[in-house]
């Protein structure tokens, strides 16, 4: 597996896996969650956003 696109497409895969059973399992938590969001100021969403890749990039930096 260590083809980079078959890398790729797995993560993917398991990203949609996860947040589907997030979704089937508490459909009125991801509600309020979305709503909780949506009353964010746009600038704290980007912060959040980008502090949450930098996280992701730095476990991939760390497993590999």
């Amino acid at each position: 597996m260590s083809d980079p696109l078959t890398v790729f497409l797995t993560a993917i895969g398991l990203v949609f896996v996860i947040e589907g059973v997030l979704y089937a399992l508490f459909p009125d938590a991801m509600r309020r969650s979305m709503a909780r969001v949506l009353a964010q100021p746009a600038g704290r969403i980007r912060t959040i956003g980008m502090s949450a890749a930098l996280v992701g990039l730095l476990v991939v930096w760390l497993v590999n």
